[in-house]
């Protein structure tokens, strides 16, 4: 597991109403449904749980694309910075998934291109994402010989 420096209990000694209740919460995450889900934080769910892989709240709503709902985790106190039982990092995953908003509303909050593996700055280079790179604060010290190169785009160029 990757650290974060956030535990979870043995789900098998919480209720199965607490274990529905929390895969609603993150079906919202997932879904973009910002109304029922930053209605439970305000009431007291944490904004930094994480499910049985490690994903926080934030970063299935950064997978998903959804940029607004990103920013109101980001402003609840979501961390940006959490990697997921993978060695993922939350920026990585929005630059793999092309969500370009979503990966400046991350950088904006303090996000770390340079966590998880691959990096947010490797993924952008291995996928030819050039225009994120400054968004990144890549160098090029950030591309070493392990990266692999970009991706050919395919269309003849």
């Amino acid at each position: 597991m990757a650290e974060t420096g956030i535990s979870r209990p043995d789900p098998s000694s919480l209720p199965s109403e607490t274990i529905a209740f929390a895969h609603r919460m993150f079906d919202a995450a997932r879904s973009g449904d910002s109304e029922l889900l930053l209605a439970a934080i305000d009431r007291g769910l944490p904004v930094n749980i994480l499910n049985e892989k490690g994903n926080s709240l934030l970063m299935l709503a950064a997978y998903a694309g959804h940029v607004d709902l990103t920013k109101q985790l980001l402003e609840k106190g979501g961390d940006p910075n959490i990697l997921n039982d993978l060695g993922q990092s939350i920026i990585a995953g929005a630059v793999f998934r092309a969500h370009d908003d979503v990966v400046r509303a991350l950088a904006d909050k303090g996000a770390d291109p340079r966590l998880g593996k691959p990096t947010a700055i490797e993924t952008a280079h291995m996928f030819g994402r050039t225009e994120l790179m400054s968004v990144l604060g890549a160098t090029d010290a950030d591309i070493g010989p392990d990266v692999p190169a970009p991706v050919p785009s395919g269309n003849g160029k």
